[in-house]
């Protein structure tokens, strides 16, 4: 895949016709797939409840403390699917809090089953959209937010579906601390340069890459997830693209 400022679309376009959706918590998708095994249920109904985040109540000045451990940082994934990157970021860096936010509940038992087996201790989960968990976050309280191999929504007329809109982007741009990072994965180019174009138009971020290899190829130790592998296998090719908040 090639991609360049060229080839990102007009910068000066209008405001997506899904910011307004996104900005009040929209979810588009599935909720639930295959019926949960036995032991996934009991994790759903037993494990969760003591990782998920309530935000229905106020978020805590400081979002360290919603971890026994206090972490040295936290960061977001957002729709972690099977919870292949997650857990491995998870281990990788305990020090660090993460918080993941997946609606789909067979990716959430599939999780679970991960965080049980490994007794990972510093993940926290938000089981809904995560336009609302953006929203209740305190400000300048993420060293990082991942979105990987998010739905593209390919069709023109669901574009305003994309969790990339100009509204989500300035909510991001709230929650980053200045110099934390927003790493967005994607196999389908016309995603890596809609995402390039919000990204590009927004005075809070700056696009990392100095060269070509900074986007064709994944950074360092970045975990492949089951659906990068099944891209692979079938000839998709993805775009690795990272953005630093800017400003102090």
């Amino acid at each position: 895949m090639t991609v360049s400022p060229r080839d990102i679309g007009d910068r000066d376009a209008p405001p997506d016709d899904g910011a307004a959706a996104h900005a009040h918590g929209s979810f588009f998708g599935r909720r639930k797939g295959h019926k949960l095994r036995i032991h996934q249920a009991d994790l759903i109904d037993n494990l969760l409840p003591h990782l998920a985040l309530d935000i229905g109540s106020p978020a805590p000045d400081d979002l360290t403390d919603i971890f026994e451990s206090k972490p040295d940082a936290v960061r977001l994934e957002i729709g972690f699917g099977g919870g292949e990157h997650l857990i491995a970021e998870a281990q990788a860096f305990p020090d660090i809090g993460f918080i993941g936010c997946e609606p789909y509940v067979n990716g959430m038992a599939k999780i679970l089953t991960q965080i049980e087996a490994h007794n990972i201790g510093n993940i926290r989960l938000y089981a809904g959209d995560a336009a609302e968990l953006l929203a209740w976050a305190p400000p300048r309280s993420l060293a990082r937010i991942d979105l990987i191999h998010p739905d593209p929504w390919p069709k023109r007329r669901h574009w305003k579906r994309r969790f990339v809109q100009d509204a989500t982007v300035a909510a991001m741009a709230r929650i980053l601390r200045p110099g934390a990072e927003f790493r967005f994965v994607s196999d389908i180019d016309d995603y890596c340069a809609w995402t390039l174009a919000h990204l590009l138009r927004s005075p809070d971020f700056s696009w990392m890459a100095e060269r070509a290899a900074d986007w064709r190829e994944p950074w360092a130790g970045y975990t492949m997830t089951r659906y990068g592998r099944k891209a692979e296998r079938e000839g998709r090719v993805a775009a690795y693209l990272r953005f630093r908040r800017v400003g102090s």
